[in-house]
């Protein structure tokens, strides 16, 4: 079962650099002490035969399962061939890293799909019944990469199926996979990516390892971004590294969606706090509503703004509880408002982040939507 790569090429006033793929990225920053978890499971010869890789969006979790998947088909490919005329291998000096050089062939069939011992499940496989890409994971799928994991492996070594988004599998693929969990194939290790391991069943979460990748650093983010968006300013650039927490993901999707401009915007409308400039909030919601193109875009606009100002008011619970400090550009705002304390802010926020998803889900009108995400700041700031 095969994917589609593609490198993601986003425009910029310089020419980027392309965005691999997870299956086809060979550089891995920022989790060397994630990367060190798998390799000394993988040395100690007691490999589990699950991992439940977490984490927020857009950090590199799927990039390193495949390095990861990639180290364990090689590796074990190799201790599997021995050495000259059948005889046992030479023993190779303990690996440090997971990394195995691009232009090995490993790496090129995991790159391209095309590795016979590497499964994967994730949203847009073709549906077997209705021949059409499906936005889950189904059990048809899941009981393919079952059957396939069973078999002798090609390469005589080990097999690795990666689930990417494993939150994506509907509930009959659920417990189709969980019972792929309780008799697991000798010689094949399992890696499921996930941004929000709490809607998996908890028996599937008990079943795994689990390896918790934290956000990347700051630094490990701006480096990214200069890597890959090398003509952005300065200023722009540190703004993206702030919102983006801990994501480069988030930084390069924002980039795109052009949230620095949109950033300063919702920070204008909420300036005043807790009065609002009606006419100019209806004519920026008018504005976002609009913004963007035809199907999956279309609302990109609309998400951006109702992400930035779910953030903002997570942010400023975090101040209003003391346990974060103010950006510079928001700290006037934020020490005013958190007067209220954190409570009417959690409030608002989780009242914004329901309405992003209910008028996603519902299709409705994205301008008053907007409206009324702005009117529940409005509301915690009038509150006391």
């Amino acid at each position: 079962m095969t994917m589609k790569v593609n490198s993601v090429r986003m425009a910029t006033s310089e020419s980027p650099a392309e965005i691999p793929a997870p299956r086809a990225n060979p550089l891995l920053i920022g989790h060397a002490a994630a990367e060190g978890v798998l390799l000394r499971a993988w040395q100690s010869g007691r490999m589990p035969h699950a991992w439940l890789i977490t984490g927020p969006r857009g950090i590199g979790k799927a990039t390193l399962a495949y390095r990861f998947a990639r180290f364990a088909l090689k590796e074990g490919g190799a201790a599997e061939q021995g050495g000259l005329f059948g005889g046992p291998a030479a023993p190779a000096a303990p690996a440090d890293t997971l990394a195995i050089d691009p232009s090995d062939a490993v790496f090129r069939q995991v790159a391209s799909g095309g590795h016979p011992d590497l499964f994967t499940l994730e949203r847009g496989l073709m549906h077997p019944d209705t021949k059409k890409t499906t936005n889950e994971i189904v059990v048809p799928h899941v009981r393919r990469v079952n059957q396939q994991l069973r078999l002798t492996p090609v390469e005589g070594g080990w097999r690795v199926a990666v689930v990417d988004e494993a939150e994506a599998m509907n509930p009959n693929a659920e417990n189709a996979f969980l019972k792929l969990l309780e008799e697991p194939p000798a010689k094949a290790v399992i890696l499921l990516v996930s941004h929000a391991p709490g809607r998996l069943l908890p028996t599937i979460r008990s079943r795994c390892r689990l390896l918790a990748v934290p956000p990347l650093s700051d630094a490990d983010v701006e480096a990214l971004l200069q890597r890959y968006r090398p003509g952005l300013e300065a200023a722009d650039r540190a703004i993206l590294v702030r919102l983006a927490e801990g994501s480069i993901g988030r930084a390069l999707d924002l980039e795109v969606r052009g949230g620095v401009e949109l950033y300063g915007d919702v920070l204008a409308l909420l300036d005043e706090l807790p009065k609002l400039d009606v006419p100019a909030l209806h004519a920026f919601a008018e504005r976002m509503a609009r913004r963007g193109g035809e199907g999956e875009d279309a609302s990109a606009g609309f998400r951006t703004t109702v992400e930035l100002l779910a953030d903002w008011t997570g942010r400023l619970v975090k101040f209003a509880a003391g346990a974060g400090a103010a950006w510079e550009a928001e700290r006037p705002l934020l020490s005013r408002l958190a007067e209220h304390g954190p409570l009417p802010w959690t409030d608002a926020g989780d009242r914004i982040r329901k309405l992003g998803t209910v008028t996603d889900e519902l299709n409705l009108d994205r301008k008053q939507a907007l409206i009324a995400a702005f009117q529940a700041v409005q509301q915690a700031a009038a509150a006391g």
